[in-house]
């Protein structure tokens, strides 16, 4: 037929694009770069002769093995499949690959499907021994302490691809702003396709956009979302996107105590087989050099208790933004939007509360950061296990602001050192057996979950334990009865905890926003 004299052509093609994508490979090696420096390590080490930075043999080995894919990158760049039909036809190969151990096929893009020709089609593949798609080129996963220059050398290597990714283009993106869009292309496909499933095509039309992924702060705090990477990424993978994250967890090591991780571990396994995980043995936190240097002298943190002087200072800085003070709305995705009740034209004053005593998440965030060039958030309290949801939009509104580079300005009720509270989650049944969740750790609190009714119950208390024995009760949904699918979450935040104040400790310092 035409429809497979058409495919025959497409398939040659697609062998030919197959042997040199092998031959390519077959060159590459990941000890050694050309000419020994590569451009990830020479972008590093001018800016270590300008004197931007100082330089450490972890981020240098890191920058090193990122030439290396940079190479491979380059290398393999024109030989991708890019056209949208051709991608669409992998997955369903990829589909129906996997079907032949279920026994049954049904169309992923619910298409009229000929099962004699697409099994005609796959084994003809396996006769000529080639590969549907080039051999796959493998990402990194990089993780490490907080403020040793993850995220750094990974924008270094991103913005030298600029240049060797001209057919697979590429995206950059906090995780947090990733899922969003993952979630509001699914919310859109599902209301014009409520019937069909809408996983496969949201993998099709990401992989048609770009395919090298990099994503800062990778983390998994919930089982929709645990359980839509598992599916979403195991197309991508086979399609032969290339992933580059940074995160302060191993792989082995996302979700953890998480709702049903079971589902999610095949997605684990999947990213160490796809990406060489790599990790920063160093636990100097670059992100406080700034305010060390400044002798913790900040023009953007304050202290409540100086009254007045502090007001004065949050006022001239909210002036400086221009205009005359109003009320805004922000659009944020899915139609929704968020009140900003002093506004300027260049800076937003919240009082801590309105942030996060309401339930806004990671969009609204968002879309605040990119609105404002400086916010000023008042009243910020000392934040731990017994202010758990303002702790955990707290944290969120930070990657936010970072990520966006905006300016953050702060009045608080303790010093920046003091802000945060750490505390460990763990598990304590009703009959006196204790579950530890995470591996015990040394804090000044610690948070554990007393099951009334069993250690699934949804009647289960969360409690914390302060150093000098009190006992404190948080709820991470309002209600006193606590489900411990929030615990993998209370985890994340107290492990987010640090992250936050390395970040912040950079965010105060006078180059911040410049």
């Amino acid at each position: 037929s035409a429809c497979a004299t058409a495919y025959e052509e497409k398939l040659q093609n697609m062998f030919a694009n197959a042997i040199v994508a092998r031959h390519i490979a077959s060159r590459r090696s990941f000890s050694t770069v050309i000419s020994n420096v590569g451009p990830v390590t020479a972008a590093y080490m001018r800016k270590v002769e300008l004197g931007a930075l100082r330089k450490d043999e972890s981020q240098i080995n890191l920058a090193s093995k990122l030439d290396s894919l940079h190479q491979s990158l380059a290398a393999s760049d024109s030989h991708i499949i890019k056209d949208y039909d051709e991608l669409k036809a992998v997955i369903e190969n990829y589909s129906f690959a996997l079907s032949l151990h279920k026994g049954g096929y049904l169309s992923l893009f619910q298409n009229p499907i000929d099962t004699s020709y697409m099994m005609a089609r796959h084994v003809h593949q396996q006769i000529k021994g080639a590969l549907w798609l080039p051999p796959p080129t493998r990402g990194m996963y990089i993780h490490g302490s907080v403020g040793v220059g993850k995220s750094f050398c990974m924008d270094l290597f991103y913005d030298t691809c600029k240049d060797i990714t001209h057919y697979r283009g590429r995206r950059r993106a906090h995780f947090h702003e990733f899922m969003l869009d993952v979630h509001q292309r699914i919310h859109q496909f599902k209301r014009d396709h409520p019937k069909q499933d809408p996983i496969p095509f949201v993998a099709l039309e990401l992989a048609h956009e770009a395919q090298l992924l990099c994503f800062d702060e990778f983390q998994v705090t919930d089982i929709a979302d645990a359980l839509i990477l598992k599916r979403l990424f195991s197309l991508m993978f086979h399609i032969g996107v290339v992933v580059v994250s940074t995160s302060n967890r191993p792989p082995d090591a996302l979700y953890e105590g998480g709702l049903n991780r079971s589902l999610f571990l095949p997605f684990i396994d999947s990213l160490k087989e796809t990406c060489d995980v790599i990790s920063m043995d160093t636990t100097h936190d670059y992100r406080r050099d700034a305010i060390n240097v400044e002798n913790n002298q900040s023009n953007s943190y304050f202290l409540t208790c100086n009254g007045t002087t502090t007001y004065n200072s949050l006022q001239h800085i909210f002036n400086s933004g221009g205009g005359n003070s109003r009320n805004e709305a922000i659009p944020v995705i899915m139609g929704r939007e968020v009140k900003v009740s002093r506004a300027n034209e260049k800076c937003a004053w919240f009082d801590f509360k309105e942030l996060c005593h309401q339930p806004l998440g990671a969009a609204d965030y968002i879309s605040i950061a990119n609105r404002f060039d400086t916010i000023i958030i008042d009243n910020v309290p000392q934040l731990g296990a017994n202010h758990y949801n303002e702790a955990r939009r707290f944290v969120t509104l930070i990657d936010a602001l970072y990520e966006a580079r905006t300016k953050l300005v702060i009045s608080a009720q303790v010093a920046l050192e003091n802000l945060f509270v750490d505390f460990q989650a763990q598990l304590v049944t009703s009959d006196g057996d204790e579950e530890i969740a995470v591996e015990e750790k040394k804090s000044r609190d610690e948070t554990w979950v007393n099951g009334e009714g069993g250690s699934s119950s949804s009647n289960s208390t969360t409690m914390v334990r302060s150093k000098n024995g009190e006992n404190i009760e948080w709820s991470a949904t309002g209600r006193v009865g606590v489900s411990l699918a929030q615990l993998s979450a209370v985890q994340e935040v107290a492990f987010s905890f640090r992250r936050a104040e390395s970040r912040l400790a950079e965010m105060s310092g006078s180059q911040w926003g410049q």
